[in-house]
């Protein structure tokens, strides 16, 4: 059996978006816009995180698909209104990859030989390209709808580029065991005196930052750390469902106790 070229099997993508977008289409995909089509955007990506964590390739290559349409669709509606297309997104992209990676395409203007230079190299062009563009502040491309745990790891690693960071580890960990002390404190402020609940909101979310600074100064990614720790704990707690249901119960008829239990094997299974 002969297997179609990439350009074939991209080209047969797009004729399939027209048509669902054509006059005799889908009439739901011929509603739809950039707009309506985010969270369909959003869900497809975190598909795919889902097939990564799960190290499922067959899966992964399905949920790639489905965010690969969402390119494509949202191509297609640029394309209806004389914006751009497929083809220029490709471009677009390719251009910019070529001139971040001197290194590569162009190595008799620049040697890089490790992945430290190479991520210096890449702040140097971007600090350029955002002087072109004339953005007043180092968190200018920084998008509002990146979750808060992101959004903070970048927050910080722009602060950082220009010196406003802790310089050893020691003083990161000094931090967070201060900002846990100072919501501990606020906790039992709270309790004793039934006082505000925001200014204990606000103490949790400096503890938070604290923990993405620890996380980041590791080297650990906050948001990909908790993105893991959720899907063990889903895992986990759905061993909990089935083997209590094989018993002919539900959690809400179990206790604390056998729960418990249940959760420490499944945690044992993992290892």
């Amino acid at each position: 059996m002969q297997t179609k070229s990439l350009a074939e099997e991209i080209g047969k993508l797009q004729e399939i978006t027209a048509t669902l977008r054509g006059e005799n289409g889908c009439p739901w995909d011929k509603e739809q816009d950039h707009q309506t089509l985010i969270p369909y955007l959003i869900e497809e990506s975190q598909e795919v995180i889902e097939a990564i964590l799960k190290n499922d390739d067959e899966l992964l290559k399905e949920e790639l698909g489905d965010l690969l349409f969402q390119v494509v669709f949202h191509a297609r509606l640029a394309e209806e209104r004389h914006s751009f297309n497929l083809g220029e997104v490709a471009k677009n992209v390719s251009d910019k990859l070529i001139f971040r990676h001197p290194h590569v395409f162009r190595p008799e203007e620049l040697t890089l030989s490790s992945s430290q230079e190479v991520l210096e190299n890449w702040e140097k062009i971007k600090d350029k390209e955002k002087k072109k563009s004339n953005d007043s502040s180092i968190f200018s491309n920084i998008p509002e709808n990146f979750s808060s745990l992101l959004k903070a790891e970048k927050y910080q690693k722009k602060a950082a580029k220009v010196g406003f960071d802790w310089k050893n580890i020691s003083d990161v960990q000094g931090k967070v065991r201060e900002e846990m002390e100072e919501f501990l404190a606020e906790f039992g402020r709270v309790k004793a005196n039934g006082s505000n609940q925001v200014s204990i909101e606000e103490e949790f979310g400096d503890l938070l930052f604290s923990l993405v600074n620890l996380g980041r100064h590791l080297g650990i990614s906050s948001e990909s750390a908790l993105t893991r720790t959720n899907a063990k704990f889903k895992k986990r707690f759905q061993y909990i469902e089935q083997t209590l249901k094989s018993r002919g119960k539900t959690p809400k008829e179990s206790d604390l106790k056998e729960m418990d239990r249940l959760w420490n094997e499944a945690k044992k299974s993992e290892t």
